[in-house]
């Protein structure tokens, strides 16, 4: 990749692209306010064309991207901008092209019929990430509760050497994970059920954690925002002590991004929320 200079520092830069954004967003939502990634100060602009603009700054080439700030800064940057409910097409991290031209050349011009309509179809809408996490320490109680054998086999264990009850600990083992995984399939319907219906769109991930319930995102409209916040809290507060829930938004529309676009080959549009710790 060839690269320009800034003219203050005649040091090698490109042009590091955020996402894409209706024209009149980049307007008013003043992204020059913004810090970019890189940790160089550099202005967040964007690059405007034919109704569409990408979101961008300038970065010094023989600066590595990929750092935790980095991350943070590309995510900040979007999410900023989507929480107005204005329309953002977020990139993964790490989109970088030579210079301002190309963008337009490579991304804005070929691309720029697939980006208006996946905008016209975020308009007023933007993501709500939603994370949930059991108390282990309230579920499992429950499941010694509620299944005989689960509690039968942890009092035999009781006082056992590693060695003398090491099957009976290994079944113990697998009747807490089977019990655990029908309530995690039972909670994440009701997740689902109290949610679902106040957003346009919903995308549900695998957890991989002991202690993990679901990782949700819900696509919403501005007009049903203030509803969908309100369920989600009641859902925490009747789950409370038993289930910690987090819930994130408005953010750029992280999971929806690749749906939106068709699945078209080309811009690598988002899959997924960056930058979330």
């Amino acid at each position: 990749m060839t690269s320009t200079s800034s003219p203050a520092t005649g040091t090698a830069t490109a042009c590091y692209v955020y996402g894409i954004v209706l024209e009149r967003t980049a307007a008013e939502a003043h992204p020059d306010r913004l810090h970019g990634v890189a940790d160089t100060g550099g202005q967040v602009t964007s690059v405007r064309h034919r109704g569409i603009a990408a979101v961008v700054s300038d970065i010094p080439t023989d600066r590595p991207l990929g750092r935790p700030d980095d991350l943070r800064a590309h995510a900040r940057v979007l999410d900023t901008l989507a929480a107005g409910f204005d329309p953002v097409l977020p990139f993964r991290f790490g989109a970088v092209l030579r210079d301002s031209q190309a963008v337009v050349d490579e991304l804005l011009e070929p691309y720029h019929d697939d980006f208006l309509g996946a905008l016209e179809s975020l308009a007023d809408r933007a993501q709500y990430s939603l994370r949930a996490r059991y108390e282990l320490d309230t579920v499992l109680p429950e499941v010694l509760e509620e299944v005989p054998e689960a509690r039968r086999l942890r009092e035999e264990v009781q006082g056992l050497s590693e060695e003398a009850g090491y099957d009976r600990r290994i079944r113990l083992g697998e009747i807490v994970s089977e019990a655990v995984a029908r309530k995690r399939e039972l909670d994440a319907r009701e997740i689902e059920r109290v949610l679902a219906p106040l957003a346009t769109a919903a995308a549900f991930t695998e957890t991989t954690t002991a202690e993990g319930l679901a990782d949700a995102a819900f696509l919403v409209e501005r007009r049903r925002s203030e509803a969908f916040e309100a369920a989600a809290e009641e859902l925490a507060g009747r789950w409370y002590g038993r289930v910690r829930l987090r819930l994130l938004g408005p953010l750029a529309a992280y999971d929806f991004a690749p749906e939106l676009m068709g699945g078209s080959d080309g811009p690598d549009v988002a899959g997924g929320p960056e930058g979330e710790g």
